[in-house]
């Protein structure tokens, strides 16, 4: 392992920023593992100055499959296929429509009204009492999945509805990430499965997984740990806290898309 991993660090491209790869990926992993999610958003900060758009994408949906299943295998006793299969099955229908709505419509805009919505639901649930619970039947679920899928087709969030929908039922922590975490898993196979048609997994991006892949493991691994020293209420404002965080970058890069296209004019 020492030797692959010598080998590894000796032809990566990235010469003096292997040390931000790596924290970045680190951190991802153990945000992830304490919460279930966002660890795109922790890791595209970072990777974005580091390597190309397009690597970046194939790193978070491969790493993706890795922070997900661990996530299913943790906490398989929750699993309900009953309540995950709906929307499962809306995210899979929302993604390949939002993707392709992006040629017909203004994505920055789009982007800019999420982030923004995003924003206000974080900030008025952290300051508001609690909110449901609510109970969802199987329309409304596949209906919230596609939604889901729409929003990650168009701005990159696979799971951010369905991890505010799973929030609003009044569920424990594991029932929450039990559910929210397999439909975050099916959104990563379908995005690994086009960007793999489409040849983002090149020879030098599976390096920079390998590279990756022990730190964000050990990230993976102590983000549980802690995530089993929280109660309920802690872990619901971790999430509001990420979505707040997701809504914040997605109104900022949108405002610089804007920004850089009235300057480029």
């Amino acid at each position: 392992m020492q030797a692959l991993l010598a080998a590894l660090l000796e032809r990566a491209p990235m010469d003096g920023h292997l040390v931000f790869f790596i924290l970045a990926t680190f951190l991802g992993g153990f945000v992830s593992g304490f919460s279930g999610f966002a660890m795109g958003i922790v890791v595209s900060g970072i990777w974005l100055h580091l390597i190309t758009p397009i690597q970046t994408a194939a790193l978070i949906a491969g790493y993706g499959l890795l922070t997900q299943g661990y996530g299913i295998a943790k906490l398989r006793h929750e699993l309900s296929w009953q309540t995950i299969w709906p929307l499962t099955l809306g995210t899979a229908i929302g993604i390949p429509i939002g993707v392709m709505l992006l040629t017909h419509i203004n994505p920055t805009c789009v982007r800019f009204g999420v982030g923004v919505l995003l924003v206000l639901y974080a900030v008025w649930s952290l300051t508001r009492p609690t909110l449901g619970p609510f109970s969802v039947g199987v329309p409304a679920d596949i209906a919230i999945g596609i939604s889901n899928g729409l929003v990650g087709g168009i701005t990159g969030l696979g799971g951010i509805v369905s991890t505010i929908s799973v929030q609003l039922r009044g569920w424990s922590k594991d029932k929450q990430r039990a559910v929210f975490q397999p439909v975050l898993f099916a959104a990563f196979v379908i995005i690994s499965i086009s960007q793999l048609a489409a040849g983002s997994y090149t020879l030098e991006t599976l390096k920079l997984y390998g590279i990756g892949l022990p730190f964000m493991v050990a990230g993976i691994w102590i983000g549980f740990r802690l995530y089993g020293t929280i109660d309920d209420e802690t872990f619901r404002k971790v999430v509001l806290i990420l979505v707040l965080v997701a809504g914040v970058s997605l109104v900022v890069s949108a405002s610089g898309l804007v920004s850089l296209g009235k300057v480029q004019a």
